[in-house]
């Protein structure tokens, strides 16, 4: 149990898992609005509701819903990357929403397609 009382000790700072600049979360944020807000809706793929559950969750979690972990097993490899890219850029910050990348009105057309009442 020694092992079990240093796990409670007061929690440190770890290295995290992959460091993640600025503009590597950006770009990983615009190829997954790519995905999600094709031109048609007759264009979307299977992935295109997962990335939007993946980045509403993140904007507003309460009101947008929750993304399903299995959702990374889901998708392409590529795409879970990006997700993966983007929350490992959120562990390294304090709280960050996509508008700080100029996301703001794709992140509204995001919600008007997929959540937005009939």
């Amino acid at each position: 149990m020694a092992g079990w009382a240093q796990m409670t000790d007061s929690p440190q700072r770890r290295p995290v898992i992959r460091a993640v600049s600025f503009d590597d979360a950006g770009a990983a944020i615009g190829r997954l609005l790519e995905i999600a807000l094709p031109p048609t809706r007759a264009a979307e793929t299977g992935a295109s509701s997962k990335i939007a559950d993946f980045l509403l969750a993140w904007w507003d979690g309460l009101d947008c819903g929750h993304f399903p972990i299995l959702h990374l097993c889901n998708v392409d490899a590529i795409i879970a990357e990006d997700m993966l890219t983007i929350m490992a850029y959120l562990a390294q910050q304090s709280t960050v929403y996509a508008d700080a990348w100029g996301y703001n009105d794709a992140m509204g057309v995001l919600w008007e397609r997929y959540r937005a009442p009939a």
